[in-house]
């Protein structure tokens, strides 16, 4: 979608949207009614990357500074707010349904605990050489996972957000593009989605590969192709290559700190770094299979000791030589999450000079970037594409 920044609501309409339910949304209707949706109608037409307005604003699971994360209510208010492409990741059921939470252990983001019919579930996994102890998506089929309410993650930092606990369940991803479908159809013009497969290594050892059932959903409603308006991505190149090779939708490698290697590699052992996949050859080698990369934003300008902003790094300028877009990750209000330069006060909840910090990060040619507060967010980039 190509929502004009220069009309995005502000703080006051952010906080008067509606939260809206499944039910209220009306997900309603068949597969197949969604898919033939989706090979004509608005909801899953076309789309291209070149429509995207730059800089793009990428609603981080929905409007997760405002609502509990990965919620339909979290993306719909991210679209009400407008912004230009709405992110999901998934995990697998026990049964093999894609579903949205930003990890499989649904410890801090649902009302699991609070169930004793599922206590026995808790339990410690190994993923991606961490040790976690909790209630993880692949114990439960998606019955027993939709008798859960999803909730905020970070209370301490957003209290507010606790207001909607428990409003929403955790929905599939099929859910998700029915909602996309419908909204496309609304507005008259498609719904963007960015989409990331979770631990993907980890997933297919158990049997629960996630790229095969999310390429079949993407064909079912149309999704699959290099015009469609969805962004694939994942932290393990390997998921990527193999998404690459069933679908044609538009690819992006995401890139944590520079001494991490992708899991993946770790699996196959393979010894490069991000620090290596940053150089003009990795970027190369990335360039032969996606279309751009998600680096963390230290990637593009590092910090200090003291956690403020430095020189910017050549990411941008090399990423851009090989034809790859950055869609950077991610900006928050909070002053927890700013860089030393932009925190004001003492209050590490409070809002800080975000505006000040996106227009450091804009400066430096990236093509869009992940954030929590869309409407922020689209306020800067007005901001600076009037400069």
């Amino acid at each position: 979608m190509t929502e004009r920044v220069t009309g995005s609501p502000g703080r006051r309409a952010l906080l008067g949207a509606a939260a809206l339910s499944t039910a209220a949304l009306g997900l309603g209707g068949t597969a197949a009614q969604a898919a033939e949706r989706g090979r004509g109608g608005p909801g899953g037409g076309h789309g291209s990357l070149r429509d995207l307005p730059v800089p793009t604003v990428i609603g981080h699971r929905g409007a997760s500074g405002y609502r509990p994360e990965h919620t339909l209510g979290s993306y719909q208010l991210a679209l009400d707010l407008g912004a230009h492409i709405v992110e999901q990741d998934l995990v697998p059921t026990k049964d093999g349904h894609l579903v949205c939470r930003h990890e499989n252990d649904i410890t801090g983001t649902t009302d699991v605990a609070d169930h004793p019919e599922f206590a026995g579930r808790r339990t410690t996994r190994t993923i991606d050489g961490v040790s976690y102890t909790g209630w993880f998506t692949e114990d439960f089929t998606l019955a027993e996972l939709k008798t859960l309410r999803a909730k905020e993650r970070i209370p301490g930092n957003r209290p507010d957000n606790t207001l909607y606990d428990g409003r929403w369940t955790v929905p599939t991803f099929e859910e998700v593009l029915r909602w996309a479908d419908q909204e496309g159809r609304r507005r008259g013009k498609p719904v963007w989605l960015y989409v990331e497969t979770k631990h993907p290594t980890y997933f297919r050892k158990l049997g629960l590969g996630l790229e095969e059932p999310l390429a079949r959903l993407l064909r079912r409603y149309g999704r699959d192709r290099r015009t469609s308006p969805l962004i694939l991505q994942s932290f393990e190149p390997g998921s990527i290559q193999r998404l690459a090779r069933l679908v044609d939708t538009p690819c992006i490698v995401l890139l944590s700190g520079p001494a991490s290697r992708p899991w993946d590699f770790v699996e196959s052992g393979d010894p490069r770094t991000v620090a290596d996949l940053v150089k003009p050859a990795g970027l190369k080698w990335i360039a032969s299979y996606a279309q751009g990369i998600g680096p963390t934003l230290d990637l593009v300008i590092p910090k200090d000791a003291s956690g403020r902003l430095t020189r910017p790094t050549t990411l941008v300028k090399d990423a851009h030589a090989r034809g790859l877009r950055l869609h950077p990750y991610t900006l928050r209000n909070e002053n927890s999450f700013l860089p030393a330069d932009f925190r004001r006060g003492t209050d590490p909840n409070a809002y800080g000079d975000v505006f000040g910090a996106y227009a450091a990060y804009f400066a430096t040619g990236i093509d869009g970037i992940f954030t929590d507060h869309p409407d922020t967010a689209l306020l800067a980039a007005a901001d600076f594409k009037g400069r």
